[in-house]
Parts: C-alpha cells; sequence; structure tokens
C-alpha cells in the first residue's frame, strides 16, 4: 500500500501498472543483457524525472511496471519518457543485435501500451463513501 504524498496545497497517491511489448512480439528480452539494460535505463529516466518504479519485470517479449508518479505528469508523458529513453539506449549499446532483428527500422517497443491506476480502495468502497457524503 502506498503512502500518501504531500506538495503545496493536495495530497495524492498516483500509481499505475504500464505494460509495454517489444515491437512485433520479438523475444529481445529473453536476453539477460538486454533486459538488465532496459531496467537500467528505466530507473535511470525516472530518477530524472521524479517517477518512483515501485516494482519492474521483464518477460520474453514484455514488460511490466508499477510506478508511482505525481499529478504535474501525465501517463502518456511517463510512458513516452520511458520508451524513448530505453529505446535509445538499447539502440546505442547493441546496435549490430537490434539491426538483424528489426532492419532499417530503429525501433524496440510497438506503438502502443497498456497501463491502469492502482487504487488503495475498490470502486464498492470509493461508490459507499461518496454516496454517504452530506
Amino acid at each position: 500500500m502506498g503512502v500518501w504524498k504531500s506538495k503545496n496545497r493536495h495530497k495524492h497517491l498516483l500509481q499505475y501498472h504500464i505494460i509495454f511489448v517489444c515491437k512485433y512480439r520479438k523475444k529481445l528480452l529473453v536476453s539477460k543483457e538486454i533486459s538488465d539494460y532496459i531496467k537500467q535505463f528505466s530507473y535511470e529516466i525516472c530518477t530524472k524525472s521524479n517517477i518512483i518504479i515501485k516494482y519492474m519485470e521483464t518477460d520474453k517479449d514484455h514488460i511490466h511496471y508499477m510506478i508511482e508518479t505525481e499529478p504535474t505528469i501525465s501517463i502518456s508523458k511517463v510512458v513516452n519518457l520511458i520508451k524513448s529513453y530505453t529505446r535509445y539506449h538499447i539502440w546505442k549499446k547493441h546496435i549490430e543485435y537490434l539491426k538483424n532483428h528489426f532492419w532499417k527500422e530503429h525501433t524496440f517497443w510497438t506503438d502502443g501500451y497498456f497501463t491502469c491506476s492502482v487504487g488503495n480502495v475498490s470502486e464498492e468502497m470509493l461508490k459507499q463513501y461518496i454516496e454517504n457524503q452530506g
């Protein structure tokens, strides 16, 4: 369970589950070296951007994150930051290997992503709380 953050005149706790998939579902994250670099680059960009990675793990062709962020940064901005930073740096480290998989494309992730908010209360509990106001 997360801890409420206080800033200026508001409190917040914004947590998200995010999944990125490798382009063409290529099993690029089977390589421990690539998987570890992706994790390292993810931590780097998130630390620079005040995004907290609570949990992160790779599977053969995708990565899961549980992150915590502030209300000033949108989830689409978070996704764009992580995907572009990791793609750029993994290509710098493994250009020859990735050229064999993507030929002329300088890509790593699919265009899309999955995200959902992670709440501290269930929808039913929140519904009851709101209905019992006043």
